[in-house]
C-alpha cells in the first residue's frame, strides 16, 4: 500500500491576525508514504535534503511521529514505513514547515485507515503547536481563521479574494519560533489589543471583499515590533513596502515577508533585492492524498 501526500505552506498572523488568521501557499512539500513489512527508512530528498541536515531521520521526524499518532487514534496497525520527503518548504522561515510535515503525517495516518480527515485531525495538528492558523491553511486551503475553545481547536475557511496575488520574500537566515516567541511581552496596552482586534476584523473583509483595504487591514500593534530584534532585515523591509502602499507583514514567527499584493510585483528600492522574491499563489485545496506514488 501507498500514498503520496502533497502539502502546503502557509503564512500566518497576516500582520493583524495573531494566532487567528493564516492563509494556504502554494509551494508544496510532497511525502511518499508506503508501507512495508517491518522497520522505518525515511529519505529527505531535493531541495530539503541539504537545508534540512541534521533533521531525523527515525522515529523523531516530524512526519513519522504526526503518523504514528493519527494511527493511534484510528486504531490502524502499520508493520513498517518508507518515507520520500520531497521537500520545497523551507524550515525556520516562518512559511509553516513543521505544520505542514504535521498535515502530512495525519493525512498519510488518515489514508491508511481509509478515511478523510475530520475535525479530529485538526485537533491533532493543532495540539502539535499549540494553535491552529498553520495547520488549518495546510489542512483545507484557503485562508483560515482559527482559535481555540474549551479545549478545542477550531477553523473556518475563507475564499480569498480572486485578484489577490501574494508574493514572499525570503531571506537567507533563519529564525527560531520559539525565540520569536520568547520576545513578546506578557501584556500589552489596551489601546494596542483594541486597535489590533479592529484591523484583524477588517483583514477578513479585505482578504475576501475588498483587497484595496488590505494596508490598514494588516496593521499590526501585537508581535511584529516586539519580534524585531530577531529579524530588523525583514522589518525594515516590512516598513519600506508598507510606506510604498503594499500591504506587507512578517510571516509567521519570520523571517520571510509577506505582501498582499494585485499585481505580483514589489517595488524596487525598499531593499527587496536582498531577499528571494517569488509570487506566490493562495494554494485552493489544502492537503491532498493519491493512491500510489512517484516510485
Amino acid at each position: 500500500m501507498s500514498f503520496e501526500i502533497t502539502v502546503p505552506a502557509s503564512t500566518a498572523n497576516l500582520g493583524s491576525g495573531f494566532d487567528a488568521l493564516g492563509m494556504a501557499l502554494g509551494l508544496h512539500d510532497v511525502i511518499e508514504v508506503r508501507v512495508t513489512g517491518s522497520g522505518l527508512k525515511v529519505e529527505v530528498l531535493d531541495a530539503g535534503a541539504g537545508e534540512q541536515a541534521g533533521v531525523p531521520t527515525d522515529e523523531n521526524h516530524l512526519v513519522v511521529r504526526a503518523l504514528r499518532r493519527a494511527c493511534t487514534l484510528l486504531d490502524v496497525d502499520v508493520p513498517g514505513l518508507h518515507l520520500r520527503c520531497h521537500n520545497a518548504i523551507p524550515h525556520a522561515r516562518g512559511l509553516g514547515s513543521s505544520a505542514a510535515a504535521v498535515v502530512a503525517g495525519i493525512a498519510a495516518g488518515y489514508a491508511l485507515a481509509g478515511r478523510e480527515p475530520d475535525d479530529e485531525a485538526l485537533q491533532l495538528a493543532a495540539a502539535f503547536e499549540g494553535h491552529a492558523d498553520n495547520a488549518a491553511a495546510s489542512l483545507y486551503g484557503g485562508a483560515v481563521i482559527a482559535w481555540q475553545e474549551n479545549g478545542r481547536f477550531h477553523a473556518e475557511r475563507l475564499e480569498p479574494h480572486p485578484t489577490l496575488r501574494p508574493v514572499l520574500a525570503v531571506p537567507a537566515e533563519r529564525s527560531s519560533t520559539r525565540a520569536a516567541r520568547g520576545l513578546l511581552p506578557e501584556q500589552v496596552p489596551h489601546a494596542d489589543a483594541a486597535f489590533t482586534a479592529g484591523r484583524a476584523a477588517l483583514a477578513v473583509h479585505a482578504l475576501t471583499t475588498r483587497p484595496e483595504l488590505l494596508l490598514p487591514a494588516t496593521e499590526d500593534r501585537l508581535h511584529q515590533d516586539y519580534r524585531e530584534p530577531a529579524f530588523p532585515a525583514s522589518m525594515r523591509l516590512v516598513r519600506a513596502l508598507r510606506a510604498q502602499g503594499v500591504a506587507a507583514a512578517v510571516s509567521g514567527a519570520g523571517p520571510s515577508v509577506i505582501a498582499f499584493t494585485t499585481t505580483g510585483i514589489l517595488p524596487a528600492g525598499t531593499g527587496v533585492e536582498h531577499f528571494e522574491v517569488t509570487e506566490m499563489p493562495v494554494d485552493p485545496f489544502g492537503v491532498q492524498v493519491a493512491a500510489g506514488s512517484r516510485r
